[in-house]
């Protein structure tokens, strides 16, 4: 796969290729359960975790009483946040005028105001499309001085075939960066998924992580209990940036980003439940819900693929022949018919779509599924753009029958990279 490619998908879905996952994990966790920093911190503090005391308010006047009630119970600080899913908010701007996402004070009333010209305005980051995104809550929470900040993580590897502890005390910066430059400095360790963490795991990271004494205790205890969390809501990340301690000496988990196993979504449904789709590309909740694996690129030639890893080498070599990709689309193993039409719904949806390849290679996939599915697409949706489609496989004979009777202006691929080099040339350069 190569960087650029790479670096798209990782805008998409950053948390996939955290740590050195293969890109792969894209099929498997292509959902992405999105939840806003505040109902992640509510997880946590089930769980005994410690976070920031905050409330989440939906008007200026709520946000002055949450603010007031914070201050009249010692807090000697607030932080008042944007709470959108896109990064980037402190350096944000509000289509009010208002310059950042974050701001810091100790007074309600100020609160209020800011309130004002937060909620219900667009804010615009490096990471939200051109116009921002509506901000319809803001997090109302106790602002800490941090002192010391790590980093601490827990996630699924299939390089150790369970879950691994990662830390690092250079936290609060981006953690691949820590990685590339001080190695060193990047602690890991395994957990047996059978007997879970032990005390002196526990402690043992703790320590490399720069606590000592009662504090070296107490963080052990809190990467315990990330460690329940881990595993009793299902999750495939726990990523704590930074994990430090106040002025005061406690310990404290001051952001977090938690990823969920898709697979567990019938057994941890009130999570699910919080799913913020309202940021989401529409394209691909409407992919997620009919069991396709979507996610939208800045390129002009669609791609309807089976298997992530095609899916990933189809995407290069369009790059390889001079084109963009429009997207990234697998089709899965199981792939029906109406999938297949859907598909290309989906992908005639993007405005920026000049050609549509389409990349099967046959091993569970029936190409009659795959033949059917692109003669529905073709007949019922209006297809302007060239097609290209390359098959081979399963019942790939009979598939190709298929398509030469439906008199559809569709051009054959005898191979990959003659696929690749047709779509190509269809595109006006």
């Amino acid at each position: 796969m190569s960087g650029s490619l790479r670096n798209l998908v990782t805008k998409r879905c950053p948390s996939l290729f955290r740590h050195g996952l293969h890109p792969s994990v894209v099929q498997m966790q292509r959902r992405c359960l999105n939840l806003q920093e505040h109902q992640s911190k509510k997880l946590m503090h089930d769980f005994e975790i410690n976070v920031q005391r905050f409330h989440v308010a939906e008007t200026p006047s709520d946000a002055h009483t949450a603010a007031k009630s914070l201050m009249e119970s010692n807090a000697k600080e607030l932080v008042l946040k944007a709470m959108i899913l896109a990064g980037g908010r402190g350096h944000g701007t509000f289509s009010s005028g208002l310059k950042s996402g974050v701001h810091l004070t100790d007074d309600p009333q100020r609160v209020e105001n800011l309130c004002k010209d937060m909620l219900g305005y667009n804010l615009v980051t490096k990471q939200t499309p051109k116009d921002g995104v509506k901000v319809n809550k803001v997090m109302v929470a106790e602002a800490y001085t941090i002192a010391r900040e790590t980093y601490f993580a827990i996630l699924m590897d299939r390089g150790y075939n369970g879950p691994v502890m990662v830390g690092s005390p250079a936290g609060g910066m981006d953690i691949e960066d820590v990685a590339e430059k001080t190695p060193h400095l990047i602690f890991k360790d395994p957990i047996d998924i059978n007997t879970g963490i032990q005390d002196s795991q526990a402690l043992k990271m703790a320590k490399n992580l720069g606590f000592a004494g009662e504090k070296q205790a107490a963080a052990a205890e809190q990467i315990k209990r990330l460690y329940t969390l881990f595993i009793d809501v299902d999750a495939t990340q726990v990523e704590i940036n930074p994990f430090g301690e106040t002025r005061e000496g406690q310990v404290v988990c001051f952001d977090a980003k938690l990823n969920f196993d898709d697979n567990a979504a019938f057994r941890q449904k009130n999570i699910f439940e919080m799913d913020d789709k309202t940021e989401s590309d529409t394209r691909e909740v409407d992919a997620t819900d009919h069991g396709l694996n979507y996610i939208a690129m800045d390129g002009n030639i669609a791609c309807l693929v089976n298997g992530a890893g095609l899916a990933m080498a189809t995407m290069d070599i369009i790059q390889h022949c001079g084109g963009t990709p429009a997207n990234f689309l697998d089709l899965g193993g199981g792939v029906q018919e109406h999938q297949v039409f859907h598909a290309f719904k989906i992908v005639l949806s993007d405005p920026k779509v000049k050609a549509i390849l389409v990349n099967i290679f046959g091993g569970i996939v029936d190409c009659k599924i795959i033949a059917n599915g692109i003669v529905k697409a073709g007949k019922e949706l209006d297809i302007k753009y060239p097609l290209v489609v390359r098959l081979e496989g399963m019942n790939v004979e009979a598939a190709k029958q298929i398509l030469k009777d439906s008199n559809l202006p569709i051009t054959s691929a005898d191979d990959f990279g003659d696929a690749a080099r047709k779509v190509v040339a269809c595109v006006p350069s």
